[in-house]
């Protein structure tokens, strides 16, 4: 499988700073997505992704943690921090910046200690792909959490873009779900596979999560409808 993210991030950590990805996807019209987004300060980040980083506990486990940036903010503050990515090229990219504990992983596939928190910033629960395959990711998630870990993750409702003028929007059950895309990563002439990312509604997550044992709060959400959410094992 081709690494053209890996080899965007090498591009741009190597010194061409006006890098971009076009991004295909079977939803919209390719995309123009700035590589320097991915490697942006603290300062820089999100309101939501600097809350969910102040909210973390204990050693953290960041999943598909890109060029590292959550996780260098993290070990400049002493905290317990692994990161794991599928792209070997993100990999490189995050030893090369300084990330202490940093492994090319499948996020299914990982097996190590036990972790205080699992994060999954920028869309991060996308890496699950499509609703059925939530009971695996949330199995996986309870062999990786230690008894009163938790998860943080943020992810967007997309339903906005489906809405009429009138603002309704009423999916049809025959339909795949709304939030269940594919994407493709173009760069430097050379186009990557498409792949399963999924958007999801906080309803929907909290049902998904109910069904596997956890509870699930909403901590804030944006008026781009992007939302942070913490999930805990249930008690009793």
């Amino acid at each position: 499988m081709k690494d053209i993210y890996g080899k965007g991030l090498l591009a741009y950590l190597n010194g061409d700073k006006n890098a971009v990805f076009a991004v295909e996807s079977d939803m919209a019209e390719t995309e123009e997505w700035p590589i320097e987004t991915f490697f942006r300060t603290y300062k820089q980040m999100p309101q939501i992704e600097k809350l969910a980083l102040n909210q973390v506990q204990g050693s953290v486990l960041d999943i598909g943690a890109g060029a590292g940036s959550h996780i260098l903010w993290l070990q400049e503050r002493g905290v317990d921090a692994t990161a794991i990515d599928i792209s070997p090229g993100a990999v490189e990219v995050m030893q090369r910046r300084g990330v202490k504990k940093v492994y090319q992983q499948d996020f299914f596939n990982y097996e190590g200690q036990k972790f205080d928190t699992l994060l999954m910033l920028m869309n991060g629960v996308g890496i699950t792909g499509r609703l059925d395959r939530l009971p695996r990711f949330f199995a996986q998630a309870k062999q990786l959490l230690s008894d009163k870990g938790k998860i943080l993750l943020d992810s967007s409702d997309i339903r906005y873009l489906f809405e009429e003028e009138e603002g309704d929007f009423i999916p049809d059950p025959d339909d795949p779900y709304y939030g269940e895309l594919k994407y493709s990563f173009h760069f430097d002439g050379e186009k990557g596979d498409f792949f399963d990312w999924l958007f999801i509604d906080f309803d929907t997550l909290s049902f998904w999560a109910d069904t596997a044992g956890f509870t699930c709060k909403k901590i804030d959400e944006d008026k781009h409808f992007l939302y942070l959410a913490e999930l805990k094992r249930k008690r009793g």
